[in-house]
């Protein structure tokens, strides 16, 4: 009788408010993908038609073969990926140094860091513009990238170096005693080790670039033109394009969703890993 009261209370207390809140957050994900397969007169219709009475695939057909969306989906994984390999080259070196080696200002640099990433973006914003106008990187792959790795490098090297301190010094220094030069040291021992906190960093900085809007507008025009940008020329000052719209928000978020259910497993480790300290 306990055990059922028990059961019953896990049931009420934890199990229906979380699958509410899960229900609530994946509403507005499922209403967009319902609508991208209505037709036009379907999505205006009123009273609301919840399901399609049949569905159609002509947005999508039109969203890639009228437009440069297929164009702009290229770009965003070419800035996304360039910005994981600029983020990562920096962060990990960084936290390794920030790890293992007390030097002057150590605090006061970590301590910037999380400043940069207390205030908005949109202050960078105008003075990063005016550098890349400067030299002459507006609307290249390149301005772009460095724009995204700009405030994705400092959470990057806390998570990091969160990681690192999770490994004992003690084998760094067994290393060196056996011969390894610290270039060595970190490549053949503590890059395996922190491996699922290097994918998780890595997920975090695609992720974000991936979903960036304001430097991607700044930054970007019709050379480099990311599909956060893209998605935003289908609402008009009086009209919106709920067909189109629906159906490239569809394809954004079908990437992430796809990385997410394949590294799910090294996610979840990559998460706790800098948890707790050995």
């Amino acid at each position: 009788m306990i055990e059922r009261r028990s059961r019953l209370a896990r049931v009420v207390q934890v199990e229906i408010p979380v699958l509410a809140i899960v229900l609530f957050a994946l509403a507005p994900y499922a209403w967009m993908v319902i609508t991208s397969f209505k037709p036009n007169e379907e999505i205006a219709q009123w009273p609301v038609a919840y399901w399609p009475s049949e569905g159609t695939l002509q947005h999508y057909r039109d969203l890639l073969a009228r437009t440069t969306f297929a164009g702009n989906l290229l770009n965003s994984f070419i800035v996304a990926v360039g910005a994981v390999t600029v983020g990562l080259l920096v962060s990990v070196p960084a936290a390794y140094a920030f790890s293992r080696f007390r030097f002057r200002g150590r605090r006061f640099l970590m301590v910037q860091f999380l400043v940069v990433n207390m205030f908005p973006i949109v202050l960078i914003i105008i003075p990063l513009f005016v550098l890349m106008r400067a030299l002459g990187l507006l609307d290249t792959f390149l301005g772009v990238i460095a724009g995204h790795s700009t405030f994705a490098i400092p959470f990057s090297i806390w998570m990091m170096t969160s990681y690192m301190n999770a490994i004992p010094p003690e084998l760094d220094e067994a290393a060196i005693m056996d011969g390894a030069s610290r270039l060595q040291t970190i490549r053949l021992v503590i890059l395996p080790i922190v491996m699922p906190g290097i994918v998780t960093t890595g997920i975090y900085i695609f992720v974000t670039s991936w979903n960036e809007y304001l430097f991607a507008m700044m930054l970007s025009g019709q050379n480099v033109r990311t599909v956060t940008v893209a998605l935003q020329l289908f609402i008009g000052e009086f009209t919106v394009q709920w067909g189109l719209l629906t159906a490239g928000g569809t394809l954004v978020a079908i990437p992430v969703t796809i990385l997410f259910l394949l590294v799910q497993r090294r996610l979840v480790g990559g998460l706790t890993a800098g948890a707790v300290k050995s």
